[in-house]
């Protein structure tokens, strides 16, 4: 940590002498939104230009050969979403959020979640790379280094862009399934408040925001300000919530850890407190939240400065804290709050059944400590600054230069009962120190005190430091136009500091890891005009990048991108690009995870087929965690399609786009499946286990880790015999091979009464390939569980004082297996805009309703473990605002 701050306070210096031009252009695509924009995301101070791009290096133009998706300022305050994950959750290339509940929960491996465009799969890092102003954000978590998005609220946003394509060329790691680029505002100039108060079912949520700017001859400066929280809700709470489904043929998925309890002899259930046979069983669902209790505060502000003709200096900074209560860790993840476990004839409470000597018991704590009474948290803070410096060396070349420095501090905590505590307790045989299964209230305080005073969890501490330099310009004169040329250097400095919790709530024992990485890069991109618009056959240009980036722990990679920009015709561009991308493994992944681990299972449910049934009852010791020997994984990308927008004629104000995309996606990180029935008959996966191992054996495969539960791994071959160790840590696993098609048709008709707008976008996915391991044979990913189809339709009229919008949002249904199929998920989302009339000092004062989930639709039926699939809403929620400059 102070290394990296030492390199930022050094790294100021060299800032001063060289420059940054903030990245890039507007985008091509405008998927839900009005096609009438406002653009302020460019300006030009005294005689430089400064401007901002998403999937370029170039000033001035466009990604040749992208398809860009844009959500514009006056979208985005239409949509008025919390934050800038829910933002996401209505671009359909964001498949694994896309007219879903976007839900922090409460687990130290996945505490939020993140945007995965093409659902390529989610490692430690990600697959999709998501920047701020066209720079990387600081991880966060203890188990991740993927961003947290919420940390920028959507009040200071000018524009989304979504590339969705392989952008490794241009920004390195990450850039595989494609980019997301949050750009902020330009510039306020005065006072803007806004705030926002949101109701619905058992449900609050409010919003509220103040920013103060001043924009002068030579610049511009802003601040914002943001708070918002919401109210949890309950699985309880929403009646598409369920847990039992015999009413409709289907299994009971309720719990029998419940109060009273259960005895368990054989196969049959005895009811507590009467012991007599039956069930009690109970939906953990209503207890734990579907939607978690948030709070949010976030600041952002910028300042840019020109110096004569040629010098604009710029910085921005971002600080977020946010805090997450989950009653449990989730839907399906339990209170932790239940136990189960055998007792014996030894415990003085034992109560028998037909004179057994021991039998199952399954109960709740609830008794004793109450309903909703153990909140899982999730609190994650985060700050970063960029200050750059753009320097206009002529009419033609600009060199700029960025530092880039971002930290975020993480705590997640899990409390849960004690699981070796309460192991012990049923066993014991003294009435001070044993537990009662039978009647909770019966057991010592002191014992129920200790079994709750546990806690698992993670902590860290993360760090991204940054220096960029590129030198961009005209190159020289081709017959058909100027070719223009961008080349760059990079060092990167990625740090994380984090802790695996486990122990009391006061005092846990801390597992902990410090692992680094060093990276230097070094890119270009070249943009050559082949043909000029007096060719008579149209114009053509082609666009080569390349990066090279070298890791202290991955190794070297170079990543080159073709992209083409043909116009047949003025109104009609015909595109296309090929390349290849990759993706890093996390510092968690690789060097050195602070989940690094045995963990010890008392029986061995799998088994080679050649086993003794007596092995069942042999410990399974297990390899989980983080893994050196990891690779990156890398994809070749390739897209090809079209835009056309008729300028006149009987078209005109339509616009149609229309994208193939492909991605052949390589040595996914992943856990092996060590659980499934053909792990042992697939030849593949034969250097992952041992059978009958020794202790020098398990020694030999990973060191002397530490032991879950146990002092440690010594320990466990002391008193037993293990039948097997499974290598679970995580590895590079097989393929996704993946192509489909994004589309949009939009058309704007101007009348006297005002603009009226429509648009339908969305992507469908034609095929998906996955191949579980190299040399399997590869396997239909769109069979079953997939929706193949995610659209969104917008409809949209704009007068002088009022403005409305329809979005109708949809995914297809699906065969969930070969007898069970969920239907599509369509919900409608309301927004109505009315100006108010102000006095002279006011400049604007406007009344917003958004309306969220118009019609309460529920998710599809699905016959699972919470009840429903292809989907998730809080139900009908309006929002009611007011915002005013001055």
């Amino acid at each position: 940590m102070g290394n990296i701050q030492r390199k930022l306070l050094l790294s100021s210096v060299a800032l001063a002498s060289t420059g940054f031009v903030a990245p890039i252009a507007m985008a091509q695509d405008a998927t839900d939104m009005p096609p009438a924009v406002t653009d302020e995301d460019s300006r030009e101070l005294d005689t430089v230009t400064v401007t901002v791009s998403t999937g370029t290096l170039l000033r001035g133009v466009s990604p040749v050969g992208a398809n860009v998706l844009s959500i514009d300022q006056e979208a985005i305050a239409e949509i008025a979403p919390a934050s800038s994950i829910d933002l996401l959750a209505r671009v359909p290339q964001v498949t694994n959020t896309f007219n879903t509940l976007p839900t922090a929960l409460g687990n130290v491996g996945v505490p939020f979640p993140r945007p995965n465009i093409r659902n390529l799969g989610n490692a430690g890092s990600d697959t999709t790379l998501t920047l701020l102003n066209g720079h990387r954000l600081v991880g966060s978590g203890a188990l991740q280094s993927a961003p947290d998005v919420t940390t920028i609220a959507p009040e200071v946003l000018g524009r989304l862009e979504v590339v969705a394509n392989g952008g490794s060329a241009t920004y390195g790691s990450d850039a595989v399934g494609g980019v997301i680029n949050f750009i902020t505002r330009n510039e306020i100039d005065g006072i803007e408040a806004s705030y926002r108060h949101g109701f619905g079912d058992k449900y609050k949520s409010s919003d509220a925001s103040l920013s103060l700017g001043k924009v002068w001859e030579s610049g511009d400066a802003y601040i914002t300000l943001n708070h918002t929280n919401n109210d949890e809700v309950y699985g309880r709470d929403r009646d598409y919530v369920q847990q039992d489904h015999t009413s409709r043929g289907g299994d009971d998925f309720r719990v029998l850890n419940c109060s009273p309890g259960h005895i368990t002899l054989g196969d049959i259930n005895f009811f507590l407190p009467n012991r007599l046979p039956g069930e009690n069983r109970c939906a953990e669902t209503d207890f734990t939240t579907l939607y978690p209790e948030q709070e949010n505060t976030r600041a952002f502000a910028n300042l840019t400065q020109s110096f004569g003709e040629s010098l604009v200096f710029d910085v921005t900074a971002y600080y977020s804290d946010r805090e997450v209560t989950n009653q449990g860790g989730g839907l399906l993840l339990g209170t932790g709050l239940s136990g189960s476990g055998l007792i014996t004839a030894a415990n003085p409470f034992f109560q028998t059944i037909v004179g057994e000597p021991a039998h199952q018991v399954s109960f709740s704590y609830d008794e004793v400590f109450g309903t909703n009474t153990e909140e899982f948290t999730t609190n994650l803070s985060a700050w970063g600054i960029t200050p750059k410096l753009s320097w206009k060396i002529n009419n033609s070349w600009n060199l700029t230069s960025s530092l880039n420095y971002g930290k975020s501090d993480n705590e997640i905590l899990e409390p849960k009962i004690n699981p070796a505590l309460q192991a012990a307790a049923l066993a014991s045989s003294n009435p001070l120190t044993a537990l009662n299964p039978y009647d909770l209230s019966q057991t010592n305080p002191a014992v129920l005190a200790a079994l709750r005073d546990y806690t698992t969890g993670g902590v860290s501490e993360q760090e991204l430091f940054q220096i960029r330099s590129v030198l961009d310009g005209d190159a020289f004169e081709l017959p058909a136009g100027t070719v223009k040329l961008a080349v760059g250097a990079e060092y990167t400095e990625e740090s994380l500091d984090a802790a695996i919790l486990e122990g009391t709530r006061s005092d846990p024992t801390r597992y902990e890891a410090n692992p680094s990485r060093e990276i230097t890069s070094f890119f270009g991109e070249v943009l050559v005009p082949i043909l000029s618009e007096d060719s008579g056959t149209g114009s053509l240009e082609v666009s080569l990048a390349a990066r090279h980036d070298s890791y202290s722990d991955a190794g070297d990679t170079t990543n080159p991108q073709v992209g083409f920009n043909y116009k047949p015709i003025e109104d009609l561009t015909i595109r296309g690009s090929v390349g290849t991308s990759f993706n890093a493994p996390s510092l968690n992944d690789s060097v050195g995870g602070a989940d690094l681990r045995y963990q010890i299972i008392p029986v061995s449910p799998v088994r080679a087929p050649d086993s003794l049934p007596t092995d069942l009852f042999r410990p399974t010791v297990v390899v989980a965690g983080s893994n050196p020997d990891i690779k990156p994984q890398e994809a070749d990308t390739m897209t090809i399609g079209f835009d056309w927008a008729p300028s006149s004629g009987a078209f005109e104000g339509w616009r149609t786009s229309l994208t193939y995309y492909k991605v052949d996606f390589k040595n996914q990180i992943a856990v092996p499946p060590i659980l499934e029935p053909a792990f042992f008959l697939t030849p593949a996966y034969d250097s992952l286990y041992d059978i009958n191992p020794t202790l020098e054996q398990v020694l030999a495969r990973a060191g002397d880790l530490r032991v879950e539960g146990l002092p440690n791994i010594a320990t466990v071959f002391a008193t037993s015999s293990p039948y097997v160790v499974l290598d679970a840590r995580r590895i590079n696993l097989g393929s996704v091979e993946t192509d489909g098609l994004d589309f949009e048709v939009s058309y704007l008709h101007p009348t006297d009464m005002g603009a009226f707008y429509s648009s339908l976008g969305g992507t469908y996915a034609l095929n998906r390939d996955v191949t579980p391991f190299e040399g399997a044979s590869a396997s239909d990913g769109l069979e079953f569980g997939v929706s193949r189809l995610k659209a969104v339709a917008t409809f949209g009229w704009h007068a002088d004082r009022f403005d409305t919008t329809v979005r109708i949002n949809h995914n297809s249904g699906y065969d969930a297996n070969p007898t069970a199929s969920v239907d599509g998920f369509t919900t409608v989302n309301y927004y109505a805009g009315y100006d108010l009339p102000t006095p002279d000092y006011v400049d604007e004062l406007k009344l917003t309703l958004n309306v969220d989930n118009l019609i309460d639709e529920d998710p599809p039926f699905f016959a699972d473990g919470d009840g429903f699939a292809n989907g998730s809403t809080l139900g009908r929620v309006i929002y009611l605002g007011l915002k005013a400059k001055f």
